[in-house]
């Protein structure tokens, strides 16, 4: 059993930042796929970077060169480093994981959909005004 939980998230102004956590707790996979959604009211969740356990990063191209996902493997948490935020940034962000064999595609599917993370946190809501 995996659990997330997500800290970080606030008000901010256009341009600022701000640096999501993830903190994990359960089971430890040696195969998983770490990721950060996130959800704006009336739209869809969307897949905005993800993390392998090889490494491998991804971005959403509306964040590339703003947002930064990274890892520290012994504390089990992991980091969404937002700058140069913009107002169509605000949005629920969603932690998900996803583990054993089946983490291999969800870090390698061209799409990110959420169906293909099965562990998720409850959210942490971020503001850009």
């Amino acid at each position: 059993h995996v659990q997330l939980v997500e800290s970080g998230g606030g008000s901010v102004q256009a341009g600022g930042s701000l640096r999501l956590s993830c903190a994990l707790s359960g089971t430890a996979y040696r195969q998983y796929c770490m990721a950060w959604f996130r959800q704006s009211p009336g739209k869809e969740r969307e897949g905005v970077a993800r993390i392998g356990d090889d490494g491998t990063i991804s971005y959403a191209d509306s964040v590339k060169g703003r947002f930064t996902i990274s890892q520290d493997t012994v504390k089990r948490i992991l980091y969404l480093q937002m700058d140069n935020l913009k107002p169509e940034d605000s949005a629920m962000y969603y932690c998900a994981g996803e583990a054993g064999p089946t983490a291999f595609w969800s870090c390698s599917n061209t799409l990110m959909p959420q169906t293909d993370f099965d562990h998720w946190g409850q959210g942490t809501q971020v503001t850009v005004s």
